[in-house]
């Protein structure tokens, strides 16, 4: 794959930033992409590994050396190809995802793994730019009907993929515009709404029916669905948010990542909001959380006008290299800085948020913390201790909470009376995406709980497979790997 000795003659290189001074005046996205012939140069690199094992790594099972193979060849048409082959919508992943694949390349053992989510950017960009995404209907319609609520990127995926078995798909979103986290909890300047919006135009041409404002379980009982459609895939997002119980936890200026992000986003998408205002503008910022929610949080605020912007984690600081325990070619946890890091924020390591303080009339003006180490013993769970002698009040107006989601609402499980398990997910089988009740499947966060972008597309393709093939008694539609529908 690539060129036998690629990987010893060209280094790792991945688009270049914006200057931070200019980015930050706007929300765009603000990459500078490669010159082709440097695309080339890193297809190029992918080594003849025998064991491609960036296929393991990727939950969507990509065709990873393939396409590199066609991008250092120059044949971008069968790149694309090949990359649609296994993911619906590598314009998202190429933007968003960790990139996994990147973690287990061969290469990573002692030199810098090949850029592969920058080189499947490209892929499909180029595709765009050239034309070669057109909408394809299928060519013959099946009686079947099939609802799919929620419309983030695992019912997107669903969606497609049954569309293109000829079934009759309406996607249901309970927002006013069709995206899910992709549009009210991704911020312009990772995924410019745009890039949602062309992809849906396709979509739309090829036969899918997209009914946003209404939300299932309370607009219309989830029964109904199960009287007009024949089979449903429930695809919402783990929107449970978690909460930090201390004191003063009531304080105004105590706000949730996942309604600070979508404000924003409505604002810049042009979309009206209802509430209250929240904005970090002459504000001191404070985000508790340490993730890509937390991140994005940061590079909103600072977008906004804040006077600073200061992030907890409660975690101790990883090291940028592998740690021990977690040899290639797993994840490692090591650390990960963002690009709205590096626009200006303070990371605090080993903290913990003790209780937030107000004034008179409940407003917020600081909160305190401790230092914090984890115990370990041998056979146990990694206990928190927190460092006599470290308490320290910090001055802020605003708290964003960052902490992650516990799991789905349950309304429309409980109408259908389906099965939860502890973690407020739906129960479904692991085999075949089942619930408890014929016809209903899960998929994505709601059947599995909150976790990244490629596998909710994941979870959205082998989803479709099993629901056709309850339909209709056999499928052709592709699972995991299998990478023989090679789809623009």
């Amino acid at each position: 794959m690539g060129k036998i000795t690629g990987f010893m003659e060209f280094d790792r290189k991945v688009e270049a930033y914006v200057p931070v001074k200019k980015r930050i005046k706007n929300y765009n996205e603000f990459t500078v992409p490669l010159k082709e012939k440097e695309l080339k140069n890193q297809g190029a690199r992918c080594m003849d590994c025998g064991i491609p094992f960036c296929h393991s790594g990727c939950p969507l099972g990509n065709l990873i050396p393939d396409f590199n193979h066609a991008v250092y060849q120059g044949k971008w048409e069968k790149a694309t190809k090949i990359l649609h082959s296994t993911n619906n919508f590598p314009e998202f992943t190429g933007r968003l995802c960790p990139a996994p694949c990147e973690e287990s390349c061969v290469l990573g053992i002692n030199e810098d793994p090949v850029s592969i989510e920058n080189i499947e950017k490209n892929i499909v960009e180029t595709a765009f730019e050239n034309g070669w995404i057109k909408p394809e209907p299928p060519i013959n319609r099946t009686s079947k009907k099939v609802a799919v609520v929620g419309s983030g990127p695992a019912g997107l995926a669903t969606a497609q993929q049954l569309n293109r078995a000829g079934h009759s798909v309406t996607v249901f979103e309970r927002d006013e515009k069709i995206g899910g986290l992709l549009r009210y909890g991704i911020p312009d300047f990772k995924l410019e709404k745009s890039i949602i919006d062309r992809r849906l135009d396709i979509m739309t041409k090829e036969g899918i029916i997209f009914r946003t404002g209404v939300h299932i379980g309370f607009d219309i009982e989830a029964k109904e669905l199960q009287k007009k459609f024949d089979a449903i895939v429930l695809c919402g997002g783990a929107s449970i948010r978690r909460n930090l119980p201390i004191p003063g936890s009531e304080l105004k200026g105590i706000v949730q990542a996942m309604d600070f992000l979508p404000q924003n986003n409505r604002k810049v998408d042009d979309i009206p909001y209802k509430g209250e205002e929240i904005s970090a503008k002459e504000k001191k910022v404070i985000v508790i959380g340490g993730g890509d929610t937390g991140s994005d949080c940061i590079g909103t605020s600072i977008r906004q006008g804040a006077v600073s912007v200061i992030n907890f984690e409660i975690m101790p600081k990883s090291t940028i290299h592998r740690p021990e325990g977690q040899p290639w070619p797993f994840w490692p946890m090591r650390l990960r800085t963002s690009s709205s890091h590096k626009e200006g924020a303070e990371r605090v390591f080993s903290i913990l948020t003790k209780k937030f303080i107000g004034d008179q009339d409940g407003n917020l003006t600081g909160l305190i913390t401790s230092e914090v180490y984890w115990e370990k013993k041998p056979g146990e769970r990694p206990v928190l201790k927190e460092v006599e002698g470290t308490e320290k009040e910090w001055e802020c107006d605003l708290v964003l909470l960052a902490l992650g989601f516990t799991g789905s609402e349950t309304t429309i499980a409980d109408q259908l009376r389906l099965k939860i398990d502890s973690r407020t997910n739906i129960s479904a089988s692991e085999k075949n995406y089942k619930t408890n009740i014929s016809g209903i499947f899960v998929a994505g966060d709601q059947r599995r709980g909150q976790s990244l972008i490629v596998w909710a597309i994941s979870e959205g393709r082998e989803a479709a497979h099993h629901i056709d093939n309850f339909l209709m008694g056999e499928s052709d539609l592709p699972t995991k790997g299998d990478g023989d529908l090679p789809r623009v």
